[in-house]
């Protein structure tokens, strides 16, 4: 177990990696739009629930709406939303009360009701958030737990529509629901998507010892979530009864820790996991040069021992007054150390074992799922967070990160696999140890107990709104895969027409799945489960172009194997 002491250090060390982006536009050029922003770069994801007292006041049966469908009555009050040809959209929609004040570090409570007609025609406020090279906006405003829901018109009370929950990503301290455009997905897949916003950073992941609930308020906010969804969604023509929880990076390794808590028991009847880090540590220098071995979650005591350290440092020393007085800073004063609680804790009453722990062994809520990752995952990373790798560097990289075991990882990643580019060699050692391997074991481990449809999204040549060096390809980096099911906006990815072509397949996988757990439907190329009994299990490739899916033996391509004789 890491001591407090160590765990801080470790924590400041990866803010001070932060901080060169941090307000900058020198040798990065800031992303295009917000929605890829919250979720493409890896280093967020490295500065990166409980009884839920909601109280509905009612339980909507029928769809209240006005006759144009823009207004709609929710348990805590009629709202107005805007409706376009072919779906409706309401935003800004509260689903707890304000987390300010006391409710700073307490689990989300019920939202006051309201009796005059709300206008949800604009999202909410970001959760408090740092302009970083991912995010340009900053954020202040701790009235942030708003949700967003996007239906399609022909959604009616007598005949439901299955609902997606959709988990931003961004490193647990950036990002909103509102970056993502689901319409696509709501048009063509004929689903109810609702998208949402949870607390991040020391306001979502905070520890202190005796403060109930530490280091699971932003989880508990998701699960608020979807109780909202279960008290409300019939109201727009959603079935309360088929609830698909989905995410990526962050929002993906939320899914996992959704998965096996106790308190989510019921709130969600399948599951889509994208591109998550929730089943294995990360190794040293992982996502920049000298950063230290991380792991996906942290023991409850030591998150409360950082957590009284940085009471100490912010003049809130004395234990039986210290949350009182950290709850009387203000946002502004809490800015440097926002980012240090990016680690989610188990411990809690919201996830009471190690998700690594119980995923292995069977203890979760046992669902459908989707879950894969990226081809081509770290080379994101590699084309913004590092200098130019050379050869000598190259060396250097895998022997302080792998020390005996060092050649070994050479061997099977020669500098001349990778046209001699020492960028793509370490991209590739990045993405299989740290993405793709992990993600095919906890495949394994899901498939014992549940049906699994596993798959990499493969298309090398998927767009991007980052101006990165372009020596290194980006290929399949973290978070390409998004554009190819949602909508951003101010940016119109440079598809061809058989990346469209590709879009139009993934979003009809993805519904199909939200409609009945299995992906597969008519005009689309087969996809069956991963089956741990066949010696290469099902892994689908996503790609465009002629035979771009089709199945791939995921653990030879990447040396699954390999790693898993690797210690670091």
């Amino acid at each position: 177990m890491t001591h407090g002491k160590e765990s801080l250090d470790r924590r400041q060390r990866m803010v001070s990696f932060m901080e060169p982006w941090k307000e900058k536009e020198g040798n990065l050029s800031m992303l295009k739009h917000p929605g890829i922003r919250g979720v493409l770069i890896l280093i967020t994801l490295i500065v990166v629930g409980g009884v839920i007292c909601t109280i509905f006041l009612a339980q909507p049966d029928l769809l209240h709406e006005s006759n144009d469908g823009a207004t709609v009555m929710t348990t805590d009050g009629p709202i107005k939303g805007t409706v376009n040809k072919d779906y409706r959209t309401f935003q800004g929609i509260p689903y707890a009360a304000p987390p300010v004040g006391d409710l700073r570090w307490s689990s989300p409570q019920p939202v006051k009701p309201w009796s005059e007609l709300r206008n949800a025609t604009k999202p909410g406020n970001r959760c408090p958030q740092l302009v970083s090279a991912t995010n340009p906006t900053k954020s202040l405003g701790e009235d942030c737990l708003f949700l967003n829901v996007m239906t399609p018109q022909s959604a009616q009370h007598n005949q439901l529509k299955p609902v997606l929950v959709w988990l931003h990503g961004g490193g647990f301290v950036e990002g909103a629901g509102s970056d993502f455009d689901p319409h696509r997905l709501v048009v063509s897949g004929d689903i109810v998507v609702v998208t949402v916003n949870y607390r991040l950073g020391m306001l979502g992941f905070f520890g202190y010892p005796g403060l109930k609930g530490s280091g699971s308020f932003g989880f508990e906010d998701q699960q608020a979530a979807l109780r909202w969804v279960q008290g409300n969604i019939k109201a727009f023509g959603g079935d309360p009864h088929n609830v698909t929880l989905a995410g990526e990076s962050a929002g993906g390794w939320s899914v996992c820790s959704q998965l096996v808590s106790p308190s989510a028991a019921g709130l969600f009847q399948r599951a889509i996991i994208q591109s998550a880090i929730c089943t294995r540590n990360m190794p040293a220098n992982n996502f920049s040069p000298g950063l230290p071995a991380l792991p996906p979650w942290e023991a409850l005591p030591d998150l409360q021992t950082t957590g009284k350290e940085i009471a100490g440092k912010l003049g809130c020393v004395d234990p039986t007054t210290a949350i009182t007085c950290l709850r009387r800073l203000s946002v502004s004063k809490l800015q440097p150390v926002l980012q240090l609680f990016s680690l989610p804790a188990y411990g809690s009453s919201v996830l009471p074992e190690n998700p690594v722990k119980a995923l292995a062994e069977g203890h979760f809520h046992q669902m459908p799922l989707i879950s894969g990752v990226n081809h081509d995952e770290a080379m994101l990373q590699i084309a913004t967070d590092y200098e130019k790798i050379t050869p000598e560097h190259y060396q250097q990289l895998l022997e302080g990160t792998f020390h005996e075991q060092a050649e070994q990882v050479k061997e099977h990643y020669p500098l001349s696999a990778y046209h001699n580019s020492a960028d793509e060699a370490w991209g590739a050692v990045i993405t299989d140890r740290m993405w793709v391997c992990p993600t095919f074991e906890r495949n394994r481990w899901l498939a014992q107990h549940a049906s699994v449809y596993g798959y990499e999204f493969a298309d090398r040549n998927a767009p991007s709104s980052l101006i990165a060096d372009p020596r290194i390809p980006l290929a399949a980096f973290h978070g390409s895969e998004l554009v190819y099911l949602f909508d951003f906006p101010g940016y119109k990815p440079p598809f061809s027409r058989e990346q469209w072509h590709l879009s139009d397949q993934m979003i009809h996988y993805w519904a199909r799945f939200v409609h009945t757990g299995n992906p597969n439907g008519s005009g689309l190329p087969p996809w069956p489960s991963f089956r741990t009994s066949e010696n290469v299990p099902y892994v689908q490739a996503l790609a465009a172009g002629d035979k771009g899916i089709q199945p791939i033996n995921m653990d030879a391509e990447h040396n699954c194997s390999f790693w898993s004789t690797i210690l670091a």
